[in-house]
């Protein structure tokens, strides 16, 4: 088997997955036409006048479904691993680089897919950014997604099971609200949410739509702001726990043999 063969065997095998294609694609598209399309204010533009409401929503909607895509995958191929798919690799032509690398390729279609397909209601409804931000901001959410395949990793080498990467999948709706996804925070929950894992990476998907500018409910328009710095620094440092907590739990694995 080459490598090409098996990207679009796996690749169609996670697509017909029903409880895959729901939380990655459908589910995510659901909560666009709920939070950014369906309420009156996501007709309101932004402050600097980049974009609506709307399309504020519709990054960080996005990014969650990509992330959510990213860690199921992921921590899916380490359960894969574990439970002696290797060995059955060992038989083919393909190396283990090859299936990290072909797995690497599916989760990042699969993590475009949901940002395809939220972008097109978007564009199709009340959604308005000036056109250069749509493409920026597409890419940037696919790339925010990244962090979450190591988040993935992590709990698929610490629980070797798909009931916990199923849970890892769901622990994200809790880190989508916190990080500022679905509905814009104030406050405390704002000042909480900032040092979750998520909030860098939505912040910096959104950054060609806001210059940074944190969008309020209320009659000023914004809360705040942050530096791009700033969001590179969460990013790098929650990328860094995910890492460590990735070669940790291999090292353990590795040390029981």
């Amino acid at each position: 088997m080459n490598i090409m063969t098996y990207i679009a065997m796996d690749f169609w095998r996670n697509l017909r997955n029903f409880g895959n294609s729901f939380f990655i694609i459908v589910l995510p598209t659901a909560l666009f036409l709920f939070f950014g399309v369906s309420t009156d204010w996501n007709d309101a533009m932004l402050p600097n006048g980049t974009g609506n409401v709307s399309a504020y929503t519709m990054v960080g909607i996005a990014v969650y479904g990509a992330a959510t895509a990213t860690t199921s995958l992921a921590g899916s191929a380490a359960v894969e691993l574990q439970q002696g798919w290797g060995r059955q690799l060992a038989l083919t032509s393909m190396s283990h680089g090859m299936f990290i690398a072909a797995k690497s390729i599916i989760a990042l279609v699969m993590a475009a897919f949901p940002v395809v397909l939220i972008y097109l209601v978007g564009l199709f409804t009340i959604t308005q950014m000036t056109p250069g931000r749509w493409f920026s901001t597409a890419m940037l959410t696919v790339l925010a997604s990244v962090p979450f395949a190591l988040y993935g990793l992590m709990i698929g080498l610490a629980f070797r099971s798909d009931a916990a990467v199923g849970a890892a999948s769901g622990a994200l709706v809790i880190f989508g609200f916190l990080g500022n996804n679905f509905f814009p925070l104030e406050g405390i929950l704002l000042e909480i949410g900032r040092f979750t894992p998520m909030y860098g990476m939505t912040a910096l998907a959104r950054y060609p739509l806001t210059d940074g500018q944190i969008v309020a409910t209320g009659d000023s328009g914004m809360v705040g702001s942050d530096p791009l710095w700033i969001l590179l620094i969460s990013i790098t440092v929650w990328s860094a726990v995910f890492a460590i907590g990735c070669i940790l739990l291999q090292s353990r694995r590795t040390a029981r043999r």
